[in-house]
């Protein structure tokens, strides 16, 4: 069974054919499901969607993206649900700033502080973090070390920059999806075989993040499977292997 960690199923770009995208994922045995918050926009149809599928599960959170309207008030009637099994995705992006100097500090400033509540609203819920990293590792490893409480999470994207490797200690986990496959994938799979076993998770960012040979398609739960054949490829582990340890992983941090 492969458990994918980060789909965003609540994307418009489902509406028309999630029970096809959801047969085809079952086929190929993927069988459980998590849609991150990243928009409060986008909750109730993550919500509707778990309520109306027993193995679709969310989380609930604001992306760096949308840093300028996280209101904690709007997320507190979702976090109670009984599928809500984490908090994010949130985190640091640094990849699209102002060209201004004082409004790339500003925005820094404003991200830091959302990810920093969202850090300590996990740690006080004792729910798990679903963190997003983007040309912003220094920082947000600083904050992880500093606020993070002891159910750590899962680093969906991250770089694959090597300092990030140390949060293992910090009970967090990596997020593995479609980018592993791509032919430019250099330092991920350099990186890779550096991440504990018990700390890999496999995800795919669907509708985003297509794998190969599929990119430029539209990215759902079924290609999981294309991801868990390079890990086991890297790993030279059998890929019944890499499903086991990584569902195994998926039930320990989310309790799913």
């Amino acid at each position: 069974m492969i458990v994918d960690t980060h789909c965003h199923l609540d994307d418009p770009r489902y509406e028309g054919d999630i029970t096809d995208v959801l047969e085809r994922a079952e086929e190929g045995s993927v069988e459980k499901f998590i849609i991150p918050g990243a928009d409060t926009r986008t909750l109730p149809r993550a919500v509707e969607l778990a309520e109306k599928y027993d193995h679709i599960y969310f989380a609930v959170g604001v992306h760096p993206y949308h840093a300028a309207y996280y209101d904690r008030s709007e997320l507190l009637p979702f976090v109670t649900h009984e599928k809500c099994v984490a908090i994010g995705e949130c985190g640091l992006d640094y990849f699209r700033l102002p060209e201004e100097k004082e409004a790339i500090e500003a925005e820094k400033k404003l991200q830091k502080e959302v990810f920093v509540d969202q850090i300590l609203w996990a740690k006080e819920l004792g729910k798990p973090l679903i963190v997003h990293i983007r040309d912003a590792s220094l920082d947000s490893l600083e904050l992880l070390e500093k606020y993070a409480g002891p159910r750590g999470g899962v680093l969906h994207c991250y770089n694959a920059d090597e300092q990030l490797l140390k949060l293992a200690k910090r009970n967090f986990y990596f997020g593995i999806g479609g980018v592993l496959t791509f032919k430019n994938a250099r330092k991920l799979i350099q990186v890779y075989p550096r991440i504990p076993p018990e700390r890999l998770l496999i995800e795919t960012d669907a509708p985003y993040l297509t794998p190969h040979p599929h990119r430029g398609e539209r990215n759902e739960p079924l290609f999981t499977t294309l991801v868990a054949d390079k890990m086991s490829e890297l790993s030279h582990l059998e890929r019944g292997e890499i499903e086991r340890i990584t569902t195994e992983n998926a039930v320990r941090l989310f309790g799913i």
